[in-house]
């Protein structure tokens, strides 16, 4: 777990130090002083706001053990297997069978699930979706992914500015260098968010496992989710793509290429980690 959080460290620092190149790059060293002011105060926003946002980006509304019984009182009997308080319980109203977590830390998380898969998974399979999501919050996964995820956005759209607006009377800069930066930059970054959250996956199916003791029901539910997702268009994801990477499953559509870019790891591979902890 100290390895993985090392890790982290060492990309989200790396997603600053891209974030103050392209600032170096736009206005010298002012630029790179204020592009990285630029990105704490992002760090800042997207560490209290991060998650009302993304509740209220789809929609979801609170629920209680009377209005989703199965729901809450899973979550609650899992939170006290993981040592962890209670979190908040959302309900989205969408087909498409996925879940999240979002939250800055354990005393302020919580927990989402679309009706689709409450309506296609079993108690057991639910039960271990519910803990990989857990998971996510004992680790604190979520607020890391969250603010990469906004530093990497901002990046990108100091990147887009810059090569319309960037300063390029300069004596001292060299355009076809400052035009390399301003088009890899937002690359860069977005394949160290893919990093960051790839691995992440790999981390909550394991603690999820643990927490649920039932690395199988997890298996299998991953297996369905996959499958009735693809068919079934999440559209608030589609319009808020840097979304996507806080779901159990890519709620994406896309294919070949842009799976290589994926925030999730492949499905199969997950599957077999978890089969193997289960042998």
């Amino acid at each position: 777990m100290v390895g993985n959080w090392f890790k982290t460290g060492l990309l989200m620092a790396a997603i600053m130090a891209l974030f103050g190149m392209v600032g170096a790059v736009l206005g010298g060293s002012q630029g790179m002083l204020l592009a990285l002011v630029l990105g704490a105060a992002t760090n800042v926003w997207a560490y209290w706001f991060s998650d009302t946002m993304v509740l209220k980006l789809y929609n979801a509304h609170e629920v209680d053990e009377s209005s989703a019984p199965q729901l809450y009182q899973t979550v609650r009997d899992l939170a006290v297997r993981a040592g962890l308080p209670m979190p908040k319980v959302y309900l989205i109203d969408e087909a498409q069978p996925n879940a999240f977590a979002t939250g800055r830390n354990p005393d302020h998380a919580a927990v989402a699930a679309t009706t689709g898969i409450l309506q296609l998974l079993t108690a057991r399979e639910l039960r271990g979706v519910l803990a990989h999501e857990l998971a996510h919050v004992k680790h604190r996964d979520i607020l890391t992914s969250t603010i990469t995820a906004s530093i990497a956005g901002a990046i990108a759209t100091l990147a887009h500015f810059g090569m319309f607006f960037g300063h390029r009377d300069d004596e001292n800069r060299n355009p076809l260098l400052a035009l390399l930066v301003l088009i890899l930059a937002p690359i860069a970054a977005m394949l160290i968010q893919l990093a960051i959250s790839r691995s992440r996956e790999y981390g909550a199916d394991e603690g999820g496992a643990e927490i649920s003791g039932d690395p199988r029901a997890l298996a299998d539910a991953l297996a369905k989710i996959d499958r009735y997702a693809k068919g079934l268009p999440l559209e608030t994801a589609e319009a808020h793509p840097a979304t996507a990477q806080m779901m159990i499953i890519n709620p994406l559509h896309g294919g070949g290429i842009a799976s290589l870019f994926s925030t999730h790891p492949p499905t199969e591979e997950r599957i077999h980690r978890l089969l193997a902890m289960a042998r």
